[in-house]
């Protein structure tokens, strides 16, 4: 009894004494990291203000760099506002592959802002385009956030510089696409993620994909199945409830438009993967078409990003599980798109926030891979020579970021300003007519169309593919099933005009080629405006997808983008 004596409990300073003395000390090993009751890293203002800067210039600059984001998304949009506006084979009732619930969703900003700004058209076109632009801003600030709360402020702060600045993530933040959709779901289903809010993430990835793309599915699995894992009743409940409710809406707002009872997420789903789909009809690339592509929008961004899986090992401790969950779908998605023989690079976008982050974890560790082991607080030389990489390492990336978007911007803007000068020729008079031969595929949307111009027709330049026609109001308009549509990719005999005497306007891309294009007989055709546009085919790669001082003027080759209106006949 008297040998033995009560022993008081440890004081907190005697736990942190001991702890500094038993193993080395470092920044991870605080508990104001994870549990936030210290440094709350960056708050929501930056985030909120960066991005918002970035993102409304994207809306005012971005190009368009994909026919079908015109074809299946702005004409249809384009289409139930104003009661005009090309159809594809997609959206004939005989097929019923798009869904027209992800464009109601747009109508919802379309609608107010036809009405406000009554018959220019335009100011409608960047109006959606800034909507999608501040669904962008909330769900990549929210990541953000989320990652500076998880991991600190240098690894939020270098992913925030990338996601303003990365040439990818700034055109496809305002792009009307539904992999842009499943991008924003992707960035706000990884920040819950981080934020222990499992229920909610599975209901955003549902969003993402049944109200964006369906086939994205796959890169939202790793996020998915561990929120089910840490929370199965409310992330279950939660997933199915919104999948339930967004397919019922998705039918019932197929049936107002189709006309009859369809699923769009269905039948997109059984013509690619049950039927076999058709899509090598549209063209089919390399294997490492997305890996080439993936450098031009990120540049060493990407290649850093790979490395991700080769730093874990040393970087374990701070990135595993969570992170490594959160990134792992870059790797799933770039592997499983690859193997497929149609490519496009919208088919990347929902993996590009991924990308950020994965190069920002990266840059961040770059001291950890000189650390000793036994003692990591040890001064060295090599860790102080790679602390001074990190910023030099994220500034050479956003240069080399904004030098990519500088060249596109100037290279291929042609097409969104030319249109644009049609509204300064209405004294051509109500009826007129406008062609477009080859150039049918960079054709802005109707919404750059002014309303004195009653036909936007093609004429033939040699394409035999099938072409979209307007709506038909006569047959059914959404509803109608025409006979001119087919899936085989085959021309109609009904899709170009044939008497060209017709055409009031005419928008040619002249290039310097061995053939004349119809705008140089001067006696017929005026030309109203031009801009320069860059000659893809003899511009050296390496000077026309990065922007360099100089050489980017004399290496590049340019044709002119013109606006060409009929000569009055005397």
């Amino acid at each position: 009894m008297a040998l033995t004596t009560r022993q008081r409990r440890s004081s907190p300073m005697d736990l942190h004494t001991t702890s500094t003395t038993d193993s080395p000390y470092s920044k991870m090993d605080k508990p104001e990291n994870s549990t936030g009751d210290g440094d709350r890293g960056l708050g929501w203002f930056l985030p909120l203000v960066s991005l918002g800067m970035f993102r409304y210039m994207s809306a005012s600059s971005n190009i368009i760099q994909d026919c079908d984001e015109v074809f299946n998304y702005w004409e249809p949009l384009h289409f139930l506002l104003y009661k005009t506006g090309f159809q594809t084979w997609e959206y004939s009732s005989e097929f019923a592959l798009r869904s027209y619930l992800y464009i109601i969703f747009h109508n919802l900003v379309g609608w107010p802002a036809s009405w406000w700004f009554g018959e220019e058209k335009v100011r409608v076109f960047y109006a959606v385009r800034i909507f999608l632009g501040i669904i962008s801003v909330i769900a990549d600030a929210a990541l953000i956030v989320a990652l500076s709360r998880k991991y600190g402020k240098r690894l939020a702060s270098y992913t925030l510089a990338m996601l303003c600045l990365a040439s990818g993530c700034y055109f496809a933040s305002t792009s009307f696409l539904p992999s842009s959709f499943s991008m924003y779901a992707m960035s706000l289903s990884s920040a819950l993620f981080l934020f222990e809010k499992p229920a909610a993430a599975v209901a955003i990835a549902a969003t993402g994909v049944i109200l964006g793309w369906p086939f994205s599915v796959l890169a939202f699995l790793p996020v998915t199945i561990l929120s089910l894992a840490r929370r199965f009743k409310h992330a279950f409940l939660s997933g199915v409830v919104i999948s339930l409710t967004l397919v019922a809406l998705s039918v019932f707002v197929d049936h107002v438009y189709y006309g009859k009872w369809t699923s769009s997420v269905l039948n997109l789903l059984i013509y690619n993967v049950l039927g076999g789909g058709e899509s090598h009809l549209y063209g089919t690339e390399g294997p490492l078409f997305y890996l080439k592509n993936g450098f031009n929008n990120f540049n060493f961004c990407f290649i850093l990003a790979l490395l991700f899986i080769a730093i874990l090992p040393i970087a374990k401790k701070k990135y595993a599980p969570e992170l490594l969950v959160i990134i792992s779908p870059m790797y799933i998605w770039i592997a499983f798109m690859s193997l497929q023989p149609h490519k496009e690079e919208r088919f990347l976008y929902p993996i590009y926030p991924l990308i950020c982050v994965a190069a920002s974890a990266v840059i961040e560790s770059f001291p950890d891979l000189f650390r000793d082991k036994y003692n990591p607080n040890h001064p060295s030389v090599l860790v102080s020579i790679a602390k001074g990489l990190r910023p030099l390492v994220l500034g050479l990336i956003l240069c080399a970021s904004h030098s990519r978007t500088f060249s596109l911007i100037n290279g291929y803007s042609a097409p969104l300003e030319i249109y644009k000068h049609l509204e300064h020729h209405d004294d051509a008079g109500e009826g007129s007519v406008l062609c477009v031969g080859s150039e049918w595929h960079r054709f802005p949307s109707s919404f750059l169309v002014p309303d004195y111009v009653a036909e936007v027709r093609w004429i033939d330049d040699g394409f035999r593919g099938l072409l979209p026609f307007q709506f038909n109001s006569t047959l059914g308009g959404t509803s109608a099933a025409p006979s001119y549509f087919n899936n085989k990719n085959q021309a109609s005999d009904q899709q170009y005009l044939q008497d060209i005497d017709k055409c009031t306007f005419l928008v040619e891309l002249h290039l310097q080629r061995p053939y004349l294009p119809r705008g140089s007989d001067l006696d017929t055709w005026e030309v109203v405006a031009a801009f320069s546009y860059m000659d893809r085919e003899m511009s050296p790669p390496k000077y026309r997808s990065f922007f360099i001082p100089y050489l980017w003027q004399q290496k590049n080759v340019f044709g002119l983008y013109k606006l060409l209106k009929r000569v009055p006949k005397s």
